[in-house]
């Protein structure tokens, strides 16, 4: 099976397709800075989704959302060699955050272990999304990490 798939067991995601959403995306090479730009992507993206699309964020939304963009894009730049693609999408109910990179070596997800050293970023984002998907794809994998919004 060459997809990976972790959600909660009430799948919120299920018949939530629209046609209709905000999208951005930026390309990052891996120099310095890279997961900062990509935290003012996602910030900007924040903003024009609750200005646009009048989506209501929750108190803990933003910082959580952050947070999953810098365990992915951390993940991308040390794991994969080449350039990475952040890709954010979202409408008034959902926003899903999207790395594409050249590896094809899925994450390993771990049972949660305060004593590992290391090895707790997808653990993180896990805990933070709503979904996460992660497989490969023709250019390495894409890992997608998926926020439902309040209503």
């Amino acid at each position: 099976m060459n997809e990976q798939v972790t959600s909660r067991p009430d799948d919120p995601f299920q018949g939530t397709t629209s046609t209709e959403v905000l999208l951005t995306a930026e390309v990052f090479d891996g120099e310095p800075g890279c997961i900062a730009q990509a935290r003012a992507l996602a910030d900007r993206f924040l903003a024009r989704l609750a200005a646009e699309w009048l989506a209501v964020l929750g108190e803990h939304t933003r910082s959580d959302l952050m947070l999953a963009v810098s365990e992915l894009i951390t993940n991308a730049d040390r794991y994969s060699h080449g350039p990475y693609l952040l890709e954010l999408e979202g409408d008034a109910r959902r926003i899903s955050v999207t790395v594409y990179d050249s590896s094809t070596a899925l994450p390993v997800l771990y049972s949660p272990d305060p004593a590992r050293l290391g090895g707790h970023g997808m653990e993180i984002v896990v805990a933070l999304c709503d979904r996460l998907t992660a497989e490969r794809v023709p250019v390495g994998k894409r890992i997608r990490a998926e926020f439902m919004l309040s209503t």
